[in-house]
């Protein structure tokens, strides 16, 4: 099947599900002061973009999100349904969040991601991201990895 990566508004009820479940697996690995995530009224305020990636069928398969920070741009919210996994789904979803952020004159992406996150992790670094402290908001959490790509 074709795969679409597209901007989608999230406040539709497959979208709204599948957050509540990476809500729900986040829970699993990391305490409520260790997630940063957004809510559905924050994805959908105009300085960030939330793309959705679906089969031709119209099925969710994952999502992400750039927000436009000023001087750089923060990748938030990727994530995949367990279903979709293993197809270099993520990759693709990032290469469009970055190339979104790119298109719009931002040379440094950075984000947050959490230490028990291998794949996402061995992702990014594949990207070329780095590590960094942490940056905007953050603090120091022990349980969080701050990242950083400029092109």
């Amino acid at each position: 099947m074709t795969i679409s990566i597209a901007i989608e508004n999230p406040d539709q009820p497959d979208i709204v599900a599948l957050l509540q479940a990476a809500d729900d697996w986040y829970a699993t690995l990391y305490p409520a002061e260790s997630n940063h995530l957004l809510d559905v009224s924050t994805l959908q305020q105009p300085d960030i973009a939330f793309f959705v990636a679906r089969e031709n069928d119209g099925r969710l398969l994952g999502f992400g999100a750039v927000a436009n920070r000023g001087d750089y741009a923060e990748i938030k919210r990727m994530y995949l349904a367990p279903s979709a996994r293993g197809r270099k789904l993520g990759r693709r979803i990032l290469e469009a969040l970055e190339a979104h952020a790119a298109e719009r004159g931002q040379s440094c992406f950075r984000l947050e991601t959490g230490i028990h996150q291998p794949e996402a992790i061995g992702l990014y670094r594949s990207h070329g991201y780095r590590e960094i402290g942490p940056f905007g908001s953050y603090g120091p959490d022990p349980l969080s990895l701050f990242m950083e790509k400029r092109l």
